[in-house]
């Protein structure tokens, strides 16, 4: 029925709906909306005519803006197949290929035909509520579907294949942008971290393995895996205590290569607890007699790689490779994952000794900005979340302080 309000009626399910025609340049611009820019019905009579005063004004401010060039039409795949070729010169190796994955998984196949001017809000909040609540997607990765289309959309209005009232819609305007589902309660936050008695363990385990080194760097510098075995020896200063992070291990199209690290603030300098100098300088002693006793051996077994710079350079220059020559990867924790999840029962990740690691320094108070920059993060938000996550030594620490109380 229609309500007081012209061109404000009820729907039979009980929402409300506007319809409008006006006059712009000429032409009749009509409209009809049964919801609002986040996708969500009109639920009385005031909200819609808010609405449609709200887009009644839009559509004659645009009038008087100057003539704009007409938007070229472009389906979604055809923006992302130009973004590809054009718009991402530059991005790491990693960087290209999960969004490639992301397109050609997901999608290409969902979106790929639809034309990017005729994409709504609502649209993309009930594909990443799908991904996020039903399809039971984790939240971080939900949330590189979100990065996707804004790197889209950003491509489209760019070239000119989005208007800006759209792209401001889809992308800028806080109140009706794409955004991601409200995280669940129990979402896991990513934190975990070895209690003492399991590093206990480790360390028993780790001890003479030809992953020992390995194991250090990640329990006491908090390096990614990458980082930790595309450590080259000349960035290892041992008389000032520091290792220098520029670099990582990644395969690139089955070739074992050193690449940039992902963000600029990954660079930097960690610095070495006592017992790590010790342990480093008593490994490079034994470096400097296997080249010595094996070097026959270690000429025969050595493998050529492609540095940072593109020269070809010997696995021998790396510190994580065995007194035999032989280069260790970023797959040579693998074994030792299994092994330890079927003989110890210890559900083992590299990356939980990083986390192990920032956790425990977060307890000891190091101050946010040091331990961020030791971490390599590019935001201190991300940092912070070791000062939140809960660990048993925090748990002491608090229990020591309300004893004090």
């Amino acid at each position: 029925m229609e309500n007081q309000e012209v061109g404000v009626y009820q729907l039979k399910n009980g929402f409300w709906a506007y319809r409008f025609i006006i006059k712009v340049n000429g032409e009749n611009k009509i409209q009809r909306r049964t919801k609002n820019e986040a996708g969500n019905p009109f639920k009385t009579a005031k909200q819609a005519a808010k609405a449609r005063a709200l887009a009644i004004a839009q559509e004659q401010a645009k009038a008087l803006l100057p003539q704009q060039k007409e938007v070229i039409r472009k389906t979604v795949k055809e923006v992302y197949e130009e973004y590809c070729e054009k718009g991402r010169s530059g991005k790491a190796y990693g960087t290209i290929k999960k969004q490639d994955s992301l397109w050609n998984n997901h999608l290409k196949k969902r979106f790929g035909s639809k034309y990017i001017d005729d994409i709504t809000v609502a649209q993309i909040q009930d594909y990443l509520d799908e991904l996020y609540y039903i399809d039971d997607r984790a939240y971080t990765y939900t949330e590189s579907f979100l990065k996707m289309f804004y790197l889209i959309f950003g491509q489209a209005y760019s070239r000119n294949y989005l208007s800006v009232d759209d792209y401001n819609k889809l992308c800028v305007n806080k109140d009706t942008k794409i955004h991601m589902p409200q995280m669940k309660i129990d979402e896991d936050t990513d934190i975990v971290y070895f209690d003492t008695d399991t590093l206990v363990k480790l360390d028993n385990y780790f001890k003479g393995s030809n992953a020992e080194t390995a194991y250090l760097l990640g329990k006491y510098c908090g390096l990614r895996i990458n980082e930790c075995y595309g450590l080259k020896w000349k960035n290892v200063d041992l008389k000032n205590g520091c290792i220098t992070i520029d670099r990582q291990m990644q395969y690139q199209e089955g070739l074992i290569k050193l690449v940039p690290l992902k963000t600029r603030n990954a660079k930097r300098k960690v610095y070495l607890c006592e017992k790590l100098k010790k342990y480093f300088k008593k490994l490079k002693r034994q470096q400097e007699k296997d080249e010595m006793e094996l070097s026959a051996q270690r000429q025969q077994n050595q493998t050529f790689i492609q540095d940072i710079d593109g020269q070809t350079i010997s696995s021998l220059e790396l510190v994580n490779s065995l007194s035999n020559g032989k280069i260790q990867t970023v797959n040579s924790m693998k074994y030792h994952s299994r092994t330890l999840q079927h003989e110890h029962n210890i559900m083992f990740k590299y990356h939980y000794l990083r986390h192990t690691y920032g956790t425990t320094l977060a307890v000891l108070n190091t101050p946010e900005h040091l331990l961020c920059n030791q971490m390599g993060h590019a935001s201190s938000a991300v940092t912070h979340r070791y000062y939140l996550a809960i660990s048993d030594r925090g748990i002491e620490e608090l229990l020591n302080n309300l004893d004090k109380m």
